[in-house]
């Protein structure tokens, strides 16, 4: 059972190069930490066209862990940025919410810590064990504040946005039901591919795109 207490902020238009958006911050009251939903009727809502089958019917989620490095300076270390990019896009068209969740940078272990994995990653080590040198979890997240904004929004029942099963099971734990898993994958770069191999590997991230241009397991 989801106990975490959030509060909504006034809702508030935004205009962006993907359509328009209905905004609301959010604040954790028991963190203090501020997230913030995206959310968009989409261009073509359920229901405006004969091939909108019952999914079409269930809006889409991206829970989007910030991600300074690749959110806002593009970073091709990870597929972060254009996961986001995508997920707005998709929302867009769709109809549905994105929910950037900060605090969560690096896997919930901080941007100077990332940093710090980052260096260790730059001389041998993968994205998991850089974490464990560290004597740091390797994914500390908590989505107990993401659930309780979901329920605010009337969100209860959703498509989840997303590779990670781990997200979905969290979700489901705090009384989300998440009907069904769409895939939230970008093409691999030379620059991530060890860094998505490890997600697939070791995370347990159903990235199907590795797979499909025969990246050997790591």
């Amino acid at each position: 059972m989801n106990t975490t207490s959030v509060t909504g902020g006034p809702e508030v238009a935004l205009p962006t190069a993907f359509g328009q958006f209905t905004t609301q911050a959010w604040t954790d009251g028991v963190t203090g930490v501020e997230h913030l939903s995206l959310s968009s009727a989409g261009a073509n809502p359920p229901g405006a066209s004969s091939d909108s089958g019952p999914e079409g019917e269930t809006p889409l989620v991206r829970m989007h862990s910030e991600c300074l490095t690749g959110d806002v300076f593009s970073s091709y270390r990870c597929d972060c940025g254009e996961q986001l990019e995508q997920a707005l896009q998709l929302i867009a068209e769709q109809g549905g919410t994105v929910l950037y969740l900060r605090g969560q940078e690096g896997r919930g272990i901080g941007l100077a810590n990332k940093m710090r994995a980052y260096a260790l990653q730059d001389t041998g080590a993968d994205t998991v064990e850089a974490n464990e040198q560290l004597g740091l979890p390797v994914d500390s997240r908590d989505y107990q504040a993401a659930a309780a904004i979901l329920s605010q929004l009337g969100l209860r029942s959703i498509r989840l946005l997303s590779n990670n099963p781990e997200k979905r099971d969290k979700l489901v734990l705090h009384g989300i039901d998440v009907t069904a898993m769409v895939p939230s994958e970008v093409p691999a770069r030379a620059e991530n591919q060890r860094y998505l191999q490890t997600k697939r590997d070791r995370l347990n991230h159903q990235l199907t795109l590795l797979e499909d241009h025969g990246v050997q397991q790591s």
